[in-house]
Protein backbone atom coordinates (compact mmCIF):
# COMPACT_ATOMS: atom_id res chain seq x y z
CA UNK A 1 0.00 0.00 0.00
CA UNK A 2 1.50 3.31 -1.06
CA UNK A 3 0.64 6.74 0.22
CA UNK A 4 -1.25 9.24 -1.90
CA UNK A 5 -0.92 13.01 -1.53
CA UNK A 6 -4.62 13.18 -0.58
CA UNK A 7 -3.84 11.06 2.48
CA UNK A 8 -1.76 13.91 3.93
CA UNK A 9 -4.53 16.52 3.65
CA UNK A 10 -5.70 16.21 7.26
CA UNK A 11 -3.57 13.74 9.18
CA UNK A 12 -4.80 13.35 12.77
CA UNK A 13 -2.45 12.18 15.53
CA UNK A 14 -4.04 10.94 18.75
CA UNK A 15 -3.25 12.07 22.28
CA UNK A 16 -5.25 10.57 25.13
CA UNK A 17 -4.39 13.56 27.34
CA UNK A 18 -7.56 15.22 26.06
CA UNK A 19 -10.07 12.38 26.09
CA UNK A 20 -12.20 14.05 28.77
CA UNK A 21 -15.78 12.78 28.67
CA UNK A 22 -15.14 10.78 25.49
CA UNK A 23 -13.07 7.67 25.03
CA UNK A 24 -10.23 7.82 22.51
CA UNK A 25 -12.26 5.53 20.26
CA UNK A 26 -15.18 7.96 20.37
CA UNK A 27 -12.91 10.91 19.66
CA UNK A 28 -11.38 9.14 16.67
CA UNK A 29 -14.79 8.27 15.26
CA UNK A 30 -15.86 11.90 15.60
CA UNK A 31 -12.73 13.00 13.74
CA UNK A 32 -13.40 10.42 11.03
CA UNK A 33 -16.93 11.76 10.62
CA UNK A 34 -15.44 15.24 10.31
CA UNK A 35 -13.26 14.24 7.39
CA UNK A 36 -9.73 13.40 8.53
CA UNK A 37 -7.79 11.66 5.76
CA UNK A 38 -5.34 9.66 7.90
CA UNK A 39 -5.16 8.60 11.54
CA UNK A 40 -2.00 7.95 13.53
CA UNK A 41 -2.33 6.19 16.87
CA UNK A 42 0.33 7.52 19.22
CA UNK A 43 0.72 5.82 22.59
CA UNK A 44 3.77 6.13 24.80
CA UNK A 45 2.56 4.69 28.09
CA UNK A 46 0.24 1.73 27.37
CA UNK A 47 1.54 -1.78 27.94
CA UNK A 48 1.82 -4.10 24.96
CA UNK A 49 -1.48 -5.94 25.37
CA UNK A 50 -3.53 -2.79 25.97
CA UNK A 51 -1.84 -1.05 23.05
CA UNK A 52 -2.48 -3.99 20.72
CA UNK A 53 -6.14 -4.20 21.73
CA UNK A 54 -6.64 -0.49 21.19
CA UNK A 55 -4.79 -0.54 17.86
CA UNK A 56 -6.86 -3.45 16.62
CA UNK A 57 -10.14 -1.72 17.52
CA UNK A 58 -9.24 1.71 16.17
CA UNK A 59 -7.69 0.17 13.06
CA UNK A 60 -10.98 -1.59 12.32
CA UNK A 61 -12.83 1.69 12.85
CA UNK A 62 -10.59 3.48 10.36
CA UNK A 63 -11.15 0.73 7.79
CA UNK A 64 -14.89 1.22 8.15
CA UNK A 65 -14.36 4.83 7.08
CA UNK A 66 -11.82 4.01 4.39
CA UNK A 67 -9.09 6.03 6.12
CA UNK A 68 -5.48 4.77 6.40
CA UNK A 69 -4.46 3.74 9.92
CA UNK A 70 -0.87 4.38 11.03
CA UNK A 71 0.81 3.32 14.29
CA UNK A 72 3.48 5.58 15.76
CA UNK A 73 6.87 4.05 16.51
CA UNK A 74 5.68 0.59 17.67
CA UNK A 75 6.55 -1.51 14.63
CA UNK A 76 5.59 -4.77 16.35
CA UNK A 77 2.12 -3.43 17.21
CA UNK A 78 1.62 -2.12 13.68
CA UNK A 79 2.41 -5.51 12.19
CA UNK A 80 0.40 -7.47 14.76
CA UNK A 81 -2.79 -5.43 14.37
CA UNK A 82 -2.62 -5.28 10.58
CA UNK A 83 -2.19 -1.50 10.43
CA UNK A 84 -1.83 0.21 7.07
CA UNK A 85 1.50 1.61 8.15
CA UNK A 86 3.93 2.80 10.79
CA UNK A 87 5.55 6.18 11.47
CA UNK A 88 8.98 6.63 13.02
CA UNK A 89 11.01 9.63 14.13
CA UNK A 90 14.70 10.29 13.74
CA UNK A 91 15.36 8.83 17.20
CA UNK A 92 13.32 5.66 16.59
CA UNK A 93 14.21 2.56 14.58
CA UNK A 94 15.98 3.44 11.34
CA UNK A 95 13.70 3.62 8.31
CA UNK A 96 15.67 1.00 6.42
CA UNK A 97 15.32 -1.44 9.32
CA UNK A 98 11.60 -0.72 9.62
CA UNK A 99 11.15 -1.42 5.91
CA UNK A 100 12.87 -4.77 6.35
CA UNK A 101 10.38 -5.67 9.08
CA UNK A 102 7.15 -4.44 7.47
CA UNK A 103 7.90 -5.40 3.88
CA UNK A 104 6.63 -3.55 0.84
CA UNK A 105 2.88 -3.66 1.48
CA UNK A 106 2.77 -1.30 4.48
CA UNK A 107 3.13 2.48 4.47
CA UNK A 108 6.27 3.87 6.10
CA UNK A 109 6.24 7.46 7.35
CA UNK A 110 9.29 9.24 8.71
CA UNK A 111 9.76 12.55 10.52
CA UNK A 112 12.33 14.89 8.98
CA UNK A 113 13.71 18.28 9.94
CA UNK A 114 16.25 18.96 7.18
CA UNK A 115 16.66 18.29 3.48
CA UNK A 116 19.36 15.74 4.28
CA UNK A 117 17.13 13.82 6.68
CA UNK A 118 14.27 13.90 4.18
CA UNK A 119 16.33 12.61 1.26
CA UNK A 120 17.88 9.89 3.42
CA UNK A 121 14.47 8.80 4.71
CA UNK A 122 13.09 8.44 1.19
CA UNK A 123 16.19 6.57 0.06
CA UNK A 124 15.66 4.19 3.00
CA UNK A 125 12.06 3.46 2.06
CA UNK A 126 9.83 6.26 3.40
CA UNK A 127 6.49 6.59 1.59
CA UNK A 128 5.71 9.98 3.15
CA UNK A 129 7.35 12.54 5.41
CA UNK A 130 6.19 14.53 8.42
CA UNK A 131 7.99 17.89 8.49
CA UNK A 132 8.26 20.19 11.48
CA UNK A 133 7.71 21.54 13.92
CA UNK A 134 6.35 24.34 11.78
CA UNK A 135 4.92 26.30 14.73
CA UNK A 136 5.62 26.27 18.48
CA UNK A 137 3.91 23.30 20.12
CA UNK A 138 3.33 22.00 23.61
CA UNK A 139 2.77 18.44 22.38
CA UNK A 140 6.46 17.62 21.97
CA UNK A 141 9.73 19.21 22.96
CA UNK A 142 11.21 20.83 19.87
CA UNK A 143 14.22 23.00 19.13
CA UNK A 144 12.96 25.95 17.14
CA UNK A 145 10.55 25.83 14.23
CA UNK A 146 10.86 25.04 10.54
CA UNK A 147 10.52 27.90 8.07
CA UNK A 148 8.41 27.81 4.92
CA UNK A 149 11.67 28.12 3.01
CA UNK A 150 12.92 24.84 4.49
CA UNK A 151 9.54 23.24 3.79
CA UNK A 152 9.79 24.28 0.16
CA UNK A 153 13.37 23.01 -0.10
CA UNK A 154 12.38 19.61 1.22
CA UNK A 155 9.30 19.40 -0.99
CA UNK A 156 11.47 20.18 -4.02
CA UNK A 157 14.02 17.55 -3.01
CA UNK A 158 11.64 14.59 -2.62
CA UNK A 159 8.79 13.11 -4.62
CA UNK A 160 6.84 11.46 -1.80
CA UNK A 161 3.85 13.14 -0.12
CA UNK A 162 4.65 15.45 2.81
CA UNK A 163 2.69 16.98 5.65
CA UNK A 164 3.57 19.80 8.04
CA UNK A 165 3.27 19.10 11.75
CA UNK A 166 3.71 20.98 15.00
CA UNK A 167 1.38 23.56 16.47
CA UNK A 168 -0.90 23.65 13.41
CA UNK A 169 -4.29 25.24 14.13
CA UNK A 170 -7.14 26.89 12.27
CA UNK A 171 -5.52 30.25 13.07
CA UNK A 172 -2.17 29.58 11.38
CA UNK A 173 -2.71 26.86 8.79
CA UNK A 174 -3.14 29.25 5.88
CA UNK A 175 0.30 30.74 6.53
CA UNK A 176 1.65 27.46 5.10
CA UNK A 177 0.17 28.33 1.70
CA UNK A 178 2.84 28.07 -1.00
CA UNK A 179 5.17 25.93 1.10
CA UNK A 180 4.61 22.90 -1.09
CA UNK A 181 3.22 20.59 1.59
CA UNK A 182 0.33 18.27 0.74
CA UNK A 183 -1.47 18.78 4.03
CA UNK A 184 -1.10 19.07 7.78
CA UNK A 185 -0.80 16.75 10.74
CA UNK A 186 -2.63 17.93 13.84
CA UNK A 187 -2.99 16.79 17.43
CA UNK A 188 -4.49 19.27 19.87
CA UNK A 189 -6.38 21.24 17.20
CA UNK A 190 -8.63 18.20 16.90
CA UNK A 191 -8.39 16.22 20.12
CA UNK A 192 -8.30 19.13 22.58
CA UNK A 193 -11.09 20.99 20.79
CA UNK A 194 -14.00 19.44 22.68
CA UNK A 195 -15.67 18.73 19.33
CA UNK A 196 -13.37 16.63 17.12
CA UNK A 197 -15.96 16.29 14.35
CA UNK A 198 -16.50 20.00 13.77
CA UNK A 199 -12.83 20.80 14.34
CA UNK A 200 -11.87 18.22 11.71
CA UNK A 201 -14.43 19.54 9.26
CA UNK A 202 -13.13 23.09 9.62
CA UNK A 203 -9.47 22.09 9.46
CA UNK A 204 -10.02 19.97 6.36
CA UNK A 205 -11.62 22.87 4.53
CA UNK A 206 -8.72 25.14 5.52
CA UNK A 207 -6.15 22.53 4.51
CA UNK A 208 -7.81 22.17 1.10
CA UNK A 209 -7.65 25.94 0.73
CA UNK A 210 -3.99 25.97 1.80
CA UNK A 211 -3.01 23.26 -0.70
CA UNK A 212 -4.84 24.95 -3.56
CA UNK A 213 -2.84 28.09 -2.84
Amino acid sequence: MKCEKQTMLLYAVTDRAWTGDQTLYEQVESALKGGITCLQLREKDLDHDAFLKEATEIGALCRNYGVPFIVNDAVDIAVACGADGVHVGQEDMQASKVREVIGDHMILGVSAHTVEEAVTAVRNGADYLGLGAVFPTSTKSVKGTMSNETLRSICEAVEVPVCAIGGVSRDNILSLTGSGVDGVAVVSAIFASGDPENASRELRALSEQMVRG
